[in-house]
C-alpha cells in the first residue's frame, strides 16, 4: 500500500507542477525526495511544485537506490533518520557509484545534532536543512545547490570538448609527425651510401627533431589521458612484444648516442593484464630517458622475469643515476632533476609523472632503484591475466 501510495502521489505532484508556469532562474529539474513520511514528501513537493522541478518520491533508501538505478535526478533532497538504512547510508552507497557521485545531496532532519550533522556531510552531503521547513530557506538552498551543479556541469563539459579538441590535434599531429620521422630515417639510410657529411649533417638534424617532436606530442596525449581521470581498457597482453616494438622504434637514437640496447625476454612466458597502448607509452617514456641521460659508449638493458602471479620488467642505464632529493620529487609533474641530457635533447618534466599514473591505473607497481652516479633500474610490476 506504502509503495502505491507513493506512486500515486507522485502523479499528484508532478501534475501539480506542470499546471504552474516555470519561475526559477536555474530551470527545471529532477529533485529525489526521500523521506519515511510522505507528509514531508507532500510539503516539499507543494513547495517546489511552483518552480515546474519534476518531484521524484521515495519512502525509503532502498526504493531511493532503485529509483536512482532508473532515472538520475539533478538534486536529492535526503531524511537523514530513516528504519532500515539511513540516510548517511544511502549517501554512502550513491558516492560509491561513478554515475551518481556527482548529484548533490542536501540533508533534510528534525534533529539538529551537530555530531549528527558532521555525520552528514562526511558522508558526502553538500548541505543541511532542519524540519519543520522555512519555504523561503527551501527554495533558497535547492536553487543554489541547482545552480552550482549547472555550473560544474557546463565546467565539465567545456573541459571535455577541450580535451576532446587537444586530443584530435595532437594525435593528427602524431600521425603526421611519425610518417616524417619514418621518411627522415629512410632518407638517412640512402644519404649514408654517398658518404656526403653535409647532407648527413641535414638529414641528421630532421631526424633529431621530428623524433622530439613526436616525443612530446606522446607525452602530451599521455598527460592528457591521465588528468581526465584514464581507464585503462585491460586486457591480455604479450609485454615481451610490446617491449621489442617500443625498443625497435629507439634504435636510430641509440645508435647516434653509440649506445647499445642489450635484452634479455622471451615472448613465451610474458602475458600480462594491462592496456597495450599505456604499456607501450610506459616503456618508451622509460627507455627514452634512458637513451636521453645515457653518455656515449654505455649500454642500456631491458629484460622480463615472469614468475607465477606478476611479469617483472626492468628497464636498467648506466647513466648518472638519481640524487635522493630526485628520488622525493621525481614523480611529480613538470620537475626538472639533476641530471641532464647529454645529447642536448629537450626535456618536458612529464615523463616520470605520466609512467607513475599508467602503472598504477593498471594495477601495477613502478620500483626504482639508482645511486647517484651509478645509473637507474626501473621495475614495471604486472599481473598476469586470470586463468
Amino acid at each position: 500500500m506504502k509503495a502505491n501510495g507513493v506512486a500515486t502521489m507522485e502523479r499528484t505532484l508532478n501534475g501539480a507542477a506542470k499546471s504552474n508556469p516555470p519561475s526559477d532562474s536555474v530551470g527545471p529539474a529532477k529533485i529525489l525526495v526521500v523521506d519515511d513520511q510522505i507528509t514531508n514528501i507532500q510539503i516539499v513537493g507543494s513547495i517546489l511544485g511552483n518552480l515546474d522541478h519534476e518531484i521524484i518520491p521515495a519512502s525509503d533508501g532502498a526504493t531511493a537506490l532503485k529509483r536512482l538505478a532508473l532515472r538520475k535526478p539533478d538534486l536529492i533532497l535526503l531524511d537523514l533518520l530513516m528504519p532500515d538504512m539511513d540516510g548517511c547510508e544511502v549517501c554512502w552507497k550513491l558516492k560509491q557509484n561513478r554515475e551518481w557521485r556527482d548529484i548533490p545531496v542536501v540533508f533534510l532532519s528534525a534533529a539538529d545534532d551537530k555530531d549528527l550533522i558532521v555525520r552528514a556531510l562526511e558522508a558526502g552531503g553538500v548541505d543541511y536543512i532542519t524540519k519543520p521547513f522555512n519555504h523561503a530557506e527551501l527554495i533558497s538552498r535547492v536553487r543554489t545547490q541547482l545552480a552550482l551543479k549547472n555550473a560544474r556541469d557546463q565546467l565539465k563539459q567545456l573541459a571535455e570538448d577541450k580535451d576532446e579538441l587537444l586530443g584530435i590535434l595532437a594525435h593528427d599531429l602524431k600521425n603526421h609527425v611519425g610518417g616524417m620521422k619514418m621518411s627522415a630515417e629512410l632518407m638517412q639510410r640512402q644519404i649514408e651510401k654517398f658518404n656526403d657529411e653535409r647532407l648527413n649533417k641535414l638529414s641528421e638534424n630532421i631526424l633529431r627533431s621530428s623524433g622530439q617532436l613526436l616525443a612530446f606530442v606522446k607525452e602530451f596525449l599521455a598527460n592528457a589521458a591521465a588528468d581526465y581521470g584514464f581507464v585503462p581498457k585491460l586486457a591480455p597482453a604479450n609485454f615481451a612484444n610490446v617491449a621489442n616494438n617500443v625498443i625497435q622504434q629507439h634504435l636510430v637514437a641509440a645508435k647516434n648516442k653509440n649506445l647499445e640496447v642489450k635484452t634479455e625476454f622471451s615472448a613465451e612466458d610474458s602475458m600480462v593484464l594491462a592496456d597495450a597502448s599505456a604499456l607501450e607509452q610506459v616503456l618508451d617514456n622509460l627507455i627514452s630517458n634512458a637513451i636521453k641521460f645515457s653518455p656515449g659508449g654505455r649500454k642500456i638493458f631491458v629484460s622480463l622475469k615472469p614468475n607465477l602471479a606478476h611479469v617483472e620488467c626492468v628497464v636498467r642505464d648506466e647513466g648518472p643515476g638519481f640524487t635522493e632529493e630526485d628520488k622525493a620529487r621525481m614523480f611529480h609533474r613538470y620537475t626538472r632533476l639533476s641530471a641532464r641530457p647529454t645529447g642536448g635533447e629537450p626535456s618536458t618534466g612529464l615523463g616520470l609523472s605520466i609512467v607513475c599514473k599508467l602503472v598504477r591505473a593498471m594495477k601495477g607497481e613502478l620500483e626504482l632503484e639508482s645511486t647517484d652516479g651509478k645509473g637507474a633500474a626501473f621495475t614495471i610490476t604486472l599481473p598476469r591475466p586470470q586463468p
